[in-house]
């Protein structure tokens, strides 16, 4: 697909259509790199647990880290080191 390379403020861009966008994932962020003379945009992975241990010292500080179920606890968990 040939596209036009258009004034955008100080910068240039493209205009990338809505299904072209959808078929690879894209919305919000993106990765964007030069490699080998090619412009590539791609989905900014992430560590789907970023944020856990922050968010679990969050939790053990307002003490709400006790089981929601305690009935469906393991045995051994009691004993089990965080």
């Amino acid at each position: 697909m040939e596209v036009a390379i258009r004034k955008m403020g100080n910068s240039q861009g493209v205009l990338i259509p809505k299904p072209i966008l959808a078929q690879v994932g894209l919305e919000g962020t993106a990765d964007l790199q030069v490699r080998d003379g090619v412009i590539e945009i791609r989905p900014v992975l992430r560590n789907p647990r970023e944020g856990w241990a922050d968010d679990a010292r969050r939790l053990a500080e307002q003490g709400d880290e006790v089981l929601v179920w305690p009935e469906f606890a393991n045995d051994g968990d009691d004993e089990l080191v965080w």
